[in-house]
């Protein structure tokens, strides 16, 4: 198909805005939808790409948006203005595609992106090809189906008749969202996962432990964070498929990113309502009748034990808190909103009162998984203790918060707190600025931390040390293998540089405080 063709259908009134002179007769190799601002990884070459410029914060932005499609191959780019608040396609956008040379067609507001995407699947697809019929078949459920999944489950039944393989849909934690199979051990699916969001190919293969080999497409997604992306994993190797087979999957893997859209749009919308349910909740003079009528409208019961989490993302948009949430709470309650308040997000979740320290070890190993999804953005979450909701909910919001800030103050990628630690000093330090903290530090331990490295010696590892033994010589020696004597004259050498006692609890206590304010 060229883009003439799709120029040409009269009911889609398409205006091709930059390539009147050649651009109109370029061959259309599949279409692809985006909103991430460089989706490279995803395209192949020879793609018609829609948007709807949610990647656009700046006219800056358009060049570098367009200049990566245009690396990548693209056919040309289809534009749609609708809900951004303009009439028309950006001028700094027009201006981007003539200076790379690529087609640019305004799709009118009216005018969905589904519709474009059908009318060409159905050109470009040799007529009554089984693999035609069923792709347009996903793509008509993807878009108006209930959203019970099934769509994604005739994505693995294709693959699977086509190969003659299982395969599976996978989030980024390895949990299973759907197949045609008995999935591999967790241990497996985390592996694969890890893989699927380092990688930056479009199709990749890997063999396990074991010698299983499985084949990864990551479904497209409209966000930088492959923390959040789910992903397509086949029980085969990639190396032994044919090119029809391969863009048969790939082109399959595609339509993941629509039922995986429909989920985050069906949470969004919970969460405008959650929005005003914890804004209320926060407020002095919130009654209980009204918070426990929004508690119903989220989906929650009045009395329902709820735990809260409170998290942020240090370096990243604070829309990805809501999909790695979303990921973290999944398995582990039957309901959940989340709620983002500026650089902040609040998540509601129906938690059975006798398992939040199971669900809290659990949250810590997911976020142990999608650490290296993050690109580089720290993740620091705080739960609170499930409690009846609509009395205490204020209460345990501001419990998660506490946590929160706890939980910022830890080293790592990604960190996790829960209520059962506010009753530590840790607590206490989380709340000191950061100048207080920094001053403390250096007051106590600098002349410590300046012979360390300039004598590159472990003085303050050893007074680390020496505090966790409780100021036992004998048990500080055996775990440091080191002769009690040596011990006692690096004690006295790190009270000579301190000028503190270490024979003295309060000198004690102020170097434990020390050495915890990082």
């Amino acid at each position: 198909m060229r883009l003439s063709t799709l120029l040409d259908m009269p009911d889609l009134q398409l205006r091709l805005l930059v390539g009147k002179e050649e651009g109109a007769g370029r061959a259309i190799r599949w279409v692809y939808t985006t909103d991430l601002r460089d989706p490279r990884r995803y395209l192949a070459g020879g793609e018609l790409v829609l948007t709807g410029l949610a990647w656009r914060h700046a006219a800056a932005d358009s060049e570098a948006f367009v200049s990566a499609l245009a690396e990548a191959g693209v056919t040309g780019l289809a534009a749609g203005y609708a809900g951004t608040g303009s009439d028309s396609v950006p001028d700094d956008l027009v201006a981007a595609c003539r200076r790379h040379g690529l087609p640019l067609i305004e799709v009118p507001e009216d005018v969905s992106f589904a519709t474009i995407t059908e009318r060409v699947l159905t050109a470009i697809t040799a007529p009554g090809s089984h693999e035609t019929s069923a792709l347009l078949s996903l793509h008509r459920q993807l878009h108006t189906g209930p959203g019970d999944g099934a769509g994604l489950a005739g994505i693995c039944d294709l693959i699977a008749g086509k190969l003659d393989v299982r395969c599976w849909v996978l989030s980024p934690t390895g949990k299973v969202v759907t197949g045609n199979g008995p999935p591999p051990p967790r241990d497996q699916r985390r592996r694969l996962a890890r893989r699927a969001m380092v990688t930056d190919q479009a199709i990749s293969t890997v063999t396990l432990r074991g010698g299983h080999t499985f084949t990864l497409l990551p479904a497209a997604r409209r966000t930088p964070y492959r923390a959040v992306g789910w992903f397509l994993a086949v029980a085969d190797d990639a190396g032994a498929w044919l090119e029809d087979l391969r863009e048969l999957a790939a082109e399959a893997a595609s339509l993941i990113s629509l039922e995986q859209g429909r989920k985050d749009e069906q949470g969004r919308m919970r969460g405008e309502f959650a929005e005003r349910l914890v804004r209320l909740a926060l407020t002095e003079d919130a009654s209980h009748a009204e918070v426990a009528s929004r508690l119903e409208v989220v989906g929650f019961a009045a009395e329902e034990p709820l735990a809260v989490l409170s998290a942020t993302a240090a370096g990243g948009a604070p829309e990805l808190l809501r999909g790695v949430l979303a990921e973290l709470l999944d398995p582990l309650c039957d309901r959940m909103a989340i709620a983002l308040l500026g650089a902040e997000a609040v998540a509601l979740a129906s938690v059975d009162l006798g398992h939040v320290t199971d669900a809290v070890a659990a949250i810590q190993d997911g976020v142990a998984a999608l650490e290296p999804g993050l690109g580089g953005v720290r993740l620091a979450i705080g739960v609170s203790a499930a409690a009846a909701s609509g009395p205490v909910l204020r209460g345990a919001i501001e419990e998660a918060r506490y946590a929160r800030r706890l939980a910022e103050h830890r080293a790592g990628t990604g960190s996790v707190a829960s209520s059962d630690e506010l009753a530590s000093h840790a607590v206490l330090l989380a709340t000191v600025p950061d100048e207080l903290r920094r001053s403390f530090r250096k007051r106590l331990l600098g002349p410590l931390l300046e012979y360390d490295a300039r004598h590159q010696s472990d003085l303050a590892q050893t007074l680390a040390m020496f505090l966790d033994c409780s100021g036992s010589w004998t048990r500080c020696a055996a775990r440091m293998h080191v002769h009690v004597n040596t011990l006692r004259y690096r004690i006295s050498r790190i009270e000579q540089l301190t000028g503190r006692d270490l024979s003295s609890f309060a000198d004690r206590v102020d170097l434990y405080l020390a050495l915890k304010l990082r």
